[in-house]
């Protein structure tokens, strides 16, 4: 028995189409919790009273943790923007 003809015949499942805002939706939250947790992470590292300290590197610590998060999500992130562009398509499609 041959399966060709069958398997020829039968569409493939659709998939969604993804629109490009929700995916860049799904990597901005991504970033977003990248960089609060890079910011904690800063937050940790000792710093050295000669050569740290005042509100310029304070300023700096924090625009550096949101680029960091940013960059991160950008270059695949750690899998949550799957997950929630995921629950993006569920929500518009009104599935729970």
């Amino acid at each position: 028995m041959d399966s060709k003809p069958i398997l020829a015949s039968t569409p493939a499942p659709q998939t969604p189409k993804v629109d490009p805002k929700n995916a860049k939706t799904a990597e901005d939250f991504e970033g977003v919790f990248l960089g609060q947790m890079a910011k904690l992470m800063l937050e940790s590292v000792e710093q050295d009273s000669n050569f740290s300290g005042g509100a310029g590197e304070e300023m700096f610590r924090g625009i550096l943790a949101e680029k960091l998060g940013t960059e991160m999500a950008r270059r695949g992130g750690v899998g949550l923007a799957p997950a929630v562009l995921d629950q993006i398509l569920k929500l518009q499609q009104g599935q729970k």
